[in-house]
């Protein structure tokens, strides 16, 4: 068994990622699994965290990554995946966060979101014991809370990496929302990496009319590859007498819709004007997603509005291993149906994992891709 691993370690918030070998623990607890990486894909939090737009005092060093695939190399006594069968060296594995099982979250709301001992991998401080347990590393602890899948030979290693947050938070914000009514009119806010694959679920599962909400032009024509039957693009000059921002984006889908606006909206970007479009382009009677909106503050917004059109209002948080499951799945039921590959860009190693990470900052790909096996010394 290793004793230590090669890491990119963020170290300052906006600064290139330090390569640096971590320790790894002496011994596996009972539970626990040691993982060699085979693939990570970055995640938009990864972005915000390397950016400082979320931060919190002493988070700092750590290892990004929280999307990712590997083979056990060794296990711990007693264990187990998910649904309770024995881990074995070679399994090929994704995990999904640390829950404890015990709280009020886990026993009494049955909701592994809710724990709140509830332990992301990437939240693990690399200069403190178990060091690394994140994606952007050659080997990764995997905790005895970790809720681990074995993974079908047919899902991709690239599909079972984003599966493990991209694709379960959008299942999971779905079914939050009550689902498509088949024919019914669905806006996505967002066309980054989640919101590309809520506007193929919105196709796949019936809507009528799905509209794509974001920019750059790039990521709206993907979006079209991806079951979009309108766009709308928030980065693209104004028209001729038209105020452009907020209230553009919103008359354009009202245009779109026939005046009606959308039966669902699902917020999948976050930026602080989502929440008054969100509620201006939503129907009567509609139904508004929030997942996206990570920062502290958002534009203000009538309650009015939610109460004159009797709108409903739901909060989506990330996902729990029900909805990883659900994610695999999606991805082995609907391999053939759009273009999943190019979401992806070519994989590289930890040494350029700083430069992909400025690239996605700067919404030059979707989703980059880090395979520590090539790492270049």
């Amino acid at each position: 068994m290793p004793t230590s691993t090669l890491a990119a370690v963020l170290t300052e918030h906006g600064a290139p990622l330090e390569l640096q070998e971590l320790p790894l623990p002496d011994a596996l607890e009972a539970g626990a699994a040691l993982v060699r990486i085979t693939c990570t894909t970055l995640c938009g939090t990864d972005i915000e965290i390397w950016a400082g737009k979320m931060s919190f005092p002493g988070m700092l060093p750590m290892v990004l990554g929280h999307e990712m695939v590997g083979e056990v190399i060794a296990v711990g006594e007693g264990a187990v995946d998910a649904l309770g069968e024995p881990l074995s060296v070679g399994d090929r594995i994704g995990w999904s966060e640390s829950v404890c099982g015990r709280c009020f979250g886990c026993t009494v709301l049955r909701q592994p979101v809710a724990c709140s001992r509830r332990g992301y991998g990437f939240l693990q401080r690399s200069d403190t014991p178990p060091y690394a347990t994140a994606g952007l590393s050659e080997y990764a602890y995997v905790t005895p809370g970790a809720q681990k899948l074995r993974l079908p030979a047919e899902v991709k290693d690239t599909w079972a990496s984003a599966a493990g947050c991209a694709a379960k938070t959008v299942l999971r914000a779905f079914e939050r929302a009550g689902g498509v009514r088949p024919g019914s009119r669905v806006v996505v806010q967002g066309s980054g990496a989640l919101g590309l694959f809520a506007t193929a679920v919105a196709s796949i599962s019936g809507a009528g009319t799905v509209i794509t909400v974001g920019a750059p032009a790039a990521r709206l024509e993907l979006a079209e590859r991806f079951g979009a039957d309108h766009t709308v693009d928030i980065g693209a000059p104004p028209a001729s007498g038209d105020a452009g921002g907020s209230d553009a984006t919103v008359a354009r889908v009202m245009d779109l819709t026939g005046g009606h606006g959308a039966d669902l909206v699902l917020d999948f970007a976050g930026a602080p004007s989502i929440g008054p479009e969100a509620i201006g382009m939503a129907a009567q009677r509609g139904t508004v997603a929030i997942v996206g909106s990570t920062g502290p503050a958002g534009d203000p917004f009538p309650l009015s509005a939610v109460m004159g059109k009797e709108l409903t209002v739901v909060g989506s948080l990330n996902g729990d291993v029900s909805d990883y499951f659900r994610s695999i799945e999606f991805f082995r039921t609907f391999a053939d149906r759009f273009p999943w590959d190019e979401l992806f860009s070519a994989p590289c190693g930890l040494e350029r994992a700083s430069d992909r990470i400025a690239n996605m900052h700067r919404l030059g790909e979707v989703k980059a891709v880090i395979d520590p096996r090539l790492t270049a010394l």
